[in-house]
């Protein structure tokens, strides 16, 4: 079982002022560089309004994969966190594994609870056989995150819209500027930008149970990364770390998630102008995008009624119009619940524009898909390590590569 951290010395102080028969929940999230902060926030407003409520924050979850993997683990060991934050995508497999409760009943008592108040295509996502089972904590889409002076220095008039405009601004950077040209997050979480390059086109990674690439978008994908990784110079870091090559103003272009822009923003290093962009497309603007982010997710095995009902309270708190806008102040994810933007600033995306880049993009929002079946998060790590061989130059033939990857995944999927 992973150690239980407190989120903070503060918040130790301020729960030891409880009540004497406070209700004790544990909660588990992934990502601390990016959701500490977050929490911390909504901490404060939830310790206040909920005092007879402790909550204790289990071990950070390194990323997604790691979150999944750590309740499944838990489930079979009955430790289980009674409230968990999962990645869209994974929602399906804690459902079917019976670790993920359904909400239904709890959201049937509340006398003032909307769920319209929530952006509906991320409910849709967290509804399986008509039941709920997760709430919208953040939403994200890819979107291109850009160094003004460095794309100027190198001549770069108009911000790139394609990647093969992308790749260009790529080779005027190294032909008139010091800096490193670009990085693209290829290995985030859940090949979630493989699955951005097929809806860009319009074509659903996942079909009919089946890896959906054996096609001529499925090759252009592919051929896409290989010019990518082959044309631009990228260095060979995890995202985190080319986040910070950006913010010390030694990156030209980013290609990531949104959750990045309350990064950049508080960790920037001199005076130069940051600005985002829509996500590149392939032959033109993107048809769709995968939706990104993920949703509180009831995992307690607790009996007592007390605390799965402190549980719930916790849940409804986070994703609701307060949480929500503490998601979208310390991050640049996109309020998940609508009533957020009554509790921002009127003009809080006119102070803050590099956050409304993805609120411009959520009708592009479309499904992040998941894997079917148990061999789900193997078949995640295979497609990277695909991608990977592209990246260090061990595959060159794409076609080649590509026929061999859809061959793997679909023996790893049901039939």
């Amino acid at each position: 079982m992973k150690t239980l951290l407190p989120l903070s010395t503060a918040l130790i102080a301020a729960m030891a002022t409880t009540q004497a028969h406070a209700v004790d929940i544990e909660v588990g999230y992934a990502y601390s560089a990016t959701f500490d902060l977050t929490f911390e926030q909504i901490m404060q407003e939830f310790a206040k309004s909920h005092p007879d409520i402790n909550v204790t924050f289990r071990a950070t979850y390194e990323n997604y994969e790691d979150a999944t993997n750590t309740v499944l683990r838990e489930a079979v060991a009955n430790t289980l966190p009674d409230v968990s934050f999962q990645a869209l995508n994974r929602q399906a497999l804690l459902v079917e594994r019976g670790v993920a409760k359904p909400l239904d009943a709890y959201i049937a008592a509340e006398s003032d609870f909307e769920t319209d108040g929530y952006h509906k295509a991320m409910l849709d996502l967290s509804t399986f056989d008509g039941q709920i089972y997760g709430l919208p904590f953040s939403v994200s889409t890819p979107i291109s995150f850009y160094n003004w002076d460095i794309l100027d220095a190198a001549g770069v008039d108009t911000l790139p819209a394609t990647w093969d405009e992308v790749i260009a601004a790529c080779q005027l950077i190294k032909d008139k500027t010091d800096k490193e040209p670009l990085y693209w997050e290829w290995n985030i979480s859940g090949n979630w930008l493989l699955q951005a390059a097929m809806w860009s086109q319009g074509v659903p990674m996942i079909k009919d149970g089946k890896l959906n690439m054996d096609n001529p978008e499925g090759l252009k994908a592919l051929e896409t990364a290989k010019a990518i990784f082959r044309d631009c110079g990228m260095k060979n870091v995890i995202g985190g770390d080319a986040a910070k090559s950006l913010a010390a103003g030694d990156l030209g272009m980013f290609f990531s998630s949104t959750a990045y822009v309350g990064f950049v923003d508080r960790s920037k290093v001199g005076d130069w102008e940051f600005v985002t962009a829509p996500y590149p497309g392939i032959d033109g603007a993107p048809q769709a995008l995968p939706a990104g982010g993920n949703s509180a997710m009831l995992t307690s095995t607790s009996q007592d009624p007390e605390v799965l009902e402190a549980a719930w309270q916790f849940i409804k708190f986070t994703t609701s119009g307060a949480g929500a806008a503490a998601v979208a102040l310390t991050t640049g994810y996109v309020p998940p619940n609508k009533v957020a933007n009554e509790l921002l600033m009127e003009d809080f995306y006119a102070k803050n524009p590099n956050k409304l880049t993805a609120v411009n993009q959520l009708p592009l929002l479309s499904e992040w898909f998941a894997y079917p079946g148990d061999n789900g998060l193997a078949v995640t790590q295979v497609i990277e390590d695909y991608l990977e061989a592209i990246f260090v130059g061990d595959a060159t033939d794409m076609e080649e590569l590509r026929d061999e990857m859809v061959e793997e995944v679909n023996a790893l999927l049901p039939r």
